[in-house]
Parts: C-alpha cells; structure tokens; sequence
C-alpha cells in the first residue's frame, strides 16, 4: 500500500474499502532501561494494529528550574558523589539524552514499515503527556523509569498517568519477558456477569483467553499472581485506585504487563 493510499492516521482498511479508525500508541521516553523496553512494546503493538507510534520525550521544566539554584547538586547513583548541577550542565545531560532516545526509536523500528514520529517537548513530563493523549489512543509506560535505581518501585510519572491518562495505559515491564498467555481480570461480585471486559480486539489478541480472579483484596492479587510468567493482567481505573490505596507498591511487583481501562 502506497503512502497515498494508506488510511488517515495508520489505521487499517476494512473489507469494503472503508478507512477504519486507528489509535495511536504512545511511548512516553526518559532513555531509562524500563522505558526502552517499553518502546520495544510499544513498536510490537503499534505493529499489531498498523497505528502510528508517537514516541515522547520530555524535558523537564522542573528539573530545569531546581539547576538554576546555586546549592543545586547532584549526586552519582553509583559512585555517590556529589557535584554541583548547572543549567549548561543539565542542558548537555538533556542533549546526551535525546540523542539516546533518537538511537533507541531508530533501532527499534529498523526494518520495519511502521509510520512513527519523535515528539519533544519542554514542560512537566505528566502534564506534556496528558496534553497529548486522546481517548483512542494506547500509551506505553515502563514502570520504575527513573527510579529504577532505587529497586522495584512503581514511578510517580507512571503512577500519575495510570491514574489520569484519559485512554487505555500498557505498563510494561523488562524485568519479565513477555509470553502470550492468559488475560487476567478481576472476578466481579456474586451476581454480576463474569464475561471479560470489553477492549478492542488488536489488544486482546496480545493474549490467549480470559482467566477471571477472584480477589478483592491487594494480598490476594499478589498471592494470586505469585508464580505468574504468561499472559496480563486488566484493570479498571477504580480497581487500580482501590489497590494502590491498599498497597501503594503492589503493581511493581506484579510480574507482569497490565493494562489500565477507564
């Protein structure tokens, strides 16, 4: 199919002719091991679907302001050393950044025929995101992104967003590999219908079937997936909140991806 006569937007061509309508899939980037593997789910499932992959990366305003600051420093996750944090020295650790995420987008689409873009912004990470985001589209998260470094803790970036984001949100992983497997969900009342959650087909085709659970509780949904290596998990945006006040850190220890719905 020619550029000419691809559908508006990535998205695919239903039997009579007709331009059907696509998501995007977002990939929100910061150069940190969880968001570039992130990315690489990101190009499977914009594959998937034939959508366009719009990969953002933000510079952040906030960080921007505190190296204006004379007693700004920094301190090596590493080494433990402290030196002073500048705005020429932050820009030049921004533009070595960037430059990361244009090597990590050009390589994960090498060989690929998939309609992508680089969109950078200047603001609050979360904000820039969700200014972006639409009801249609899928955005990719890693958990931990920059804190990483502290263990197995779920991102306040990815913790906000998973709570606001106004469409569908993947949270991948890369501490677990991926395998097809069942989609989990959690179990409703007695009384109510145990049919699976509606999504969209292209992304309940990353997965088997549909394996209800029937927990209420963070413990038992730990407990539950303990020894899970296959499949997901989906969540309602109000199970989430009602977890996360349980259990502020249990979604990092899920091991594996979840989706978020509104």
């Amino acid at each position: 199919m020619s550029t000419e006569d691809a559908p508006p937007h990535g998205g695919q061509v239903s039997e009579n002719g007709t331009a059907l309508e696509a998501a995007r899939v977002l990939a929100l980037l910061d150069a940190s091991r969880h968001s570039l593997a992130a990315l690489t789910a990101a190009v499977n499932l914009a594959s998937l679907r034939h959508a366009e992959l719009v990969a953002l990366y933000v510079e952040d305003m906030d960080l921007l302001r505190c190296a204006a600051f004379p007693f700004s420093c920094e301190i090596g996750a590493q080494s433990g050393l402290s030196r002073p944090l500048t705005p020429d020295s932050l820009e030049t650790s921004i533009a070595r950044q960037l430059q990361r995420v244009h090597q990590a987008l050009a390589g994960a689409v090498a060989g690929r025929s998939l309609r992508h873009r680089l969109e950078v912004a200047r603001g609050q990470v979360v904000s820039a995101a969700l200014t972006m985001a639409t009801a249609e589209d899928v955005l990719v998260l890693g958990k931990a992104g920059t804190t990483e470094r502290w263990g197995t803790r779920l991102g306040s970036t990815s913790r906000r967003l998973i709570l606001e984001a106004p469409c569908t949100v993947l949270l991948w992983d890369e501490r677990h590999p991926f395998k097809r497997g069942p989609l989990r969900w959690l179990k409703p009342v007695a009384g109510e219908s145990e049919a699976p959650p509606a999504m969209a087909e292209w992304l309940a085709a990353l997965f088997e079937d549909g394996a209800p659970l029937p927990v209420s509780h963070a413990y038992e949904l730990e407990r539950a997936l303990a020894h899970a290596n296959a499949g997901g998990l989906l969540l309602h945006r109000s199970e989430l909140e009602s977890l996360l006040n349980e259990d502020p850190e249990l979604i990092a220890r899920v091991p594996l991806p979840i989706l978020v719905v509104p």
